[in-house]
């Protein structure tokens, strides 16, 4: 069998690939609305049926919510499992469509060819590069070309209450050779990424009680507490004046990054100033001495992202509160604890406290970072694949946020994961009019087909 003739067929099938990724995207699987039940289980057995085309033997399995899709197939080489998620987020606000969301097209822009409607991108477009590469391959040799699993959930878009459980009982039948997933992007429009670190998050609110009610500025002014002042004090010593944040332990089990990595992203056409520019911004604010991808892809991080007290309504009132709010998140990286850095973070606030103020602290979460061991003799196979397709070498990036599943590959089921995705940073997922480039829905199918070819001979 050659590799050229399975590429030569998805070319020339690319036509009806792309009337198929239409289809599954006119399913309005909107999974964090009830009101979207039916047409998650719709997209879940559009699913079924597909991969049961291919090949693949494949179920449907009820969770608590949506369906899991798991489907299996192939013999021999690296025993790989795909996952990928169905469903996607809300289309509001519906008046900032160009055109229907559910009513996916083909459109023409200054760049190329787009695909236009919800889930082009995240996730279903990104999905539909593997199933149409192991389509091609069973069409042009008569099998998978090796044993490979699907593992599709529909609830990745609404906190994936299921997903734990699911995994934790099914943890046996998951469990495979290497893990991949295609929900991420490419660092530059024609230069491949594979994502092996992930950073893990820490969320807080916080309340600082000050009097009992709030209070006259003129009348109590000077010998009350003002709880905003306390606060306010609080979070700013978070950081010092070179960037770096002052929690107790914070940098504990903070890596520095690998040389191989940082010659490769410094071989990146990463523009730091346009970067910044394109956000109205001018000089990066982080950790002094850290590049701008350091500060997003490696280092971890302490912002406020919301702060609340006293009057905030129109026109002017002197007033004292009771009380004031803030919202804090913390992004974690290398083998941080999550539990250690909640401790820090309240430690640190009971500091500031003086007398007549009591703190509320409640936690929104605590996961942590995701670190992928590029040893794994499946990176370096994937990354010279996807060199082989693209016009530059495939490279191992960082993500500033958070993918759980990543994480949950490893502890809970054993194998390692990598992460290629083949979005753009203008695909404008989760907004309205998300597209998907046809050349990465195409180039994308092609690079699965390489990865799994080469894959197979290991």
């Amino acid at each position: 069998m050659s590799l050229d003739a399975v590429l030569s067929h998805v070319d020339n099938d690319f036509e009806n690939a792309i009337a198929r990724l239409l289809d599954l995207l006119r399913i309005e699987s909107i999974s964090t609305d009830p009101a979207y039940a039916q047409q998650c289980d719709a997209a879940a057995e559009w699913l079924v049926d597909d991969l049961q085309d291919i090949g693949f033997n494949t179920e449907k399995r009820p969770t608590a919510g949506h369906p899991m899709v798991m489907g299996t197939g192939g013999t021999g080489g690296t025993h790989v499992l795909f996952y990928g998620h169905y469903d996607v987020q809300p289309v509001d606000p519906l008046d900032l469509w160009d055109n229907p969301p559910f009513e996916p097209r083909l459109e023409e822009t200054e760049n190329g060819p787009v695909i236009r409607g919800r889930g082009s991108s995240d996730d279903k477009g990104q999905l539909m590069t593997f199933v149409e590469a192991c389509r091609a391959y069973k069409a042009v040799t008569g099998s998978l070309p090796s044993k490979i699993s699907i593992f599709f959930e529909g609830e990745e878009e609404s906190g994936s209450p299921s997903l734990v459980p699911y995994m934790t009982e099914h943890a046996e039948e998951l469990r495979a050779d290497v893990a991949l997933i295609c929900d991420t992007g490419m660092v530059e429009p024609n230069t491949p990424s594979i994502v092996t670190m992930l950073r893990g998050l820490v969320g807080a609110e916080i309340t600082l009680n000050g009097p009992n009610k709030d209070l006259h500025s003129g009348m109590y002014g000077g010998p009350s507490i003002n709880p905003i002042r306390v606060l306010t004090r609080a979070l700013a010593d978070l950081h010092n004046d070179q960037g770096g944040v002052t929690l107790e332990g914070f940098y504990e089990g903070v890596p520095e990054l690998p040389e191989q990595v940082a010659q490769q992203w410094q071989g990146l056409d990463f523009d730091e100033a346009k970067f910044l520019a394109e956000v109205g911004l001018s000089v990066p604010a982080g950790e002094q001495g850290r590049s701008v991808l350091e500060q997003i892809w490696s280092r971890p991080t302490a912002e406020v992202n919301g702060i609340w007290g006293g009057y905030t309504g129109e026109g002017f009132k002197t007033v004292l509160p009771a009380q004031a709010s803030a919202k804090v998140s913390f992004r974690l990286v290398g083998t941080q604890d999550p539990d250690k850095i909640h401790a820090a973070f309240e430690a640190h606030l009971r500091s500031y406290l003086p007398a007549d103020c009591t703190l509320d602290y409640h936690r929104h979460g605590a996961s942590s970072a995701s670190n992928m061991k590029i040893d794994h003799p499946a990176f370096e196979i994937a990354r010279t694949a996807l060199g082989d397709e693209w016009d530059n070498a495939g490279v191992y990036v960082g993500c500033g946020g958070s993918i759980p599943i990543a994480g949950h590959f490893q502890d809970i089921v054993g194998i390692e994961t990598m992460l290629i995705g083949f979005a753009q940073d203008d695909d404008s997922i989760h907004s309205p009019n998300e597209k998907y480039d046809l050349r990465s829905f195409h180039k994308g199918i092609r690079s699965w087909v390489r990865i799994l070819d080469a894959l197979s001979k290991t």
